[in-house]
């Protein structure tokens, strides 16, 4: 929310020169990673076919503007597009602002941690490896489609995430609450049917064995990350 420029420049420019030079240079296949933030307000199970015309975030609106801009492309030139759309992603070496990091993070070295609402806010949680995965596969002609990357289980709260993490840990956490702020989802759920018909693909790795890894990485790493800012 600091600087929605850099969304506008990055996910809507930055997918128009892909495109444009995709268009110059005869380059015909694309896989455009976007988000399943735009689906804030559906029902769920996330489903490709639902609309998404109502975006509440800058983020999500320039994802958007990406998908839409792919498909001009693909109608007027012919390219061919996966739209993959992610499903909060984590795993080893992950982003320091996603959740997952930050509170493992915060956790070993017993600050407090900072949670925006009441913790039972859920997301479907997909390991890196199996978007890795998806990706890789959605390099296939399909001519222009949306697909969902996701766990396809039911989500879990933030809460439950926390407790993982403290037993994993053997560590107690500290939770300092703060408000939810409106451009957070209250739950995320994929429908990856799609996926398993058009790609061949599902997740292979649970919540529990990828939790595992992510907390084996950030123990194995410790001589570096305490210098990362969160």
């Amino acid at each position: 929310m600091k600087n929605p420029h850099v969304y506008m420049t990055t996910n809507a420019n930055g997918t128009l020169n892909l495109l444009e030079a995709m268009r110059r240079r005869d380059i015909s296949k694309m896989v455009l990673a976007s988000t399943s933030s735009l689906y804030a307000g559906q029902e769920m199970p996330f489903v490709e076919t639902q609309p998404v015309n109502t975006p509440i975030s800058p983020y999500a609106a320039t994802k958007k503007a990406a998908e839409l801009m792919a498909h001009s492309y693909h109608y007027l030139y012919g390219l061919d597009i996966s739209v993959v759309r992610y499903f909060t992603v984590f795993g080893p070496c992950g982003r320091p602002d996603m959740s997952m990091f930050r509170f493992i993070e915060w956790i070993l070295n017993e600050k407090p941690i900072e949670l925006f609402g009441d913790g039972e806010q859920s997301r479907d949680f997909t390991y890196v490896d199996d978007i890795a995965r998806g990706t890789i596969a959605a390099q296939k002609e399909v001519g222009y489609e949306v697909i969902n990357l996701g766990g396809g289980n039911n989500p879990v709260s933030i809460n439950w995430l926390i407790k993982q993490f403290e037993t994993a840990l053997a560590k107690q956490a500290t939770v300092k609450h703060l408000p939810l702020h409106k451009t957070n989802l209250k739950s995320s759920w994929a429908d990856i049917a799609k996926a398993k018909r058009l790609l061949g693909w599902e997740p292979q790795v649970s919540l529990e064995k990828g939790i595992q890894k992510t907390v084996e990485w950030h123990q194995a790493n410790r001589a570096w990350l305490d210098d990362i800012r969160l």
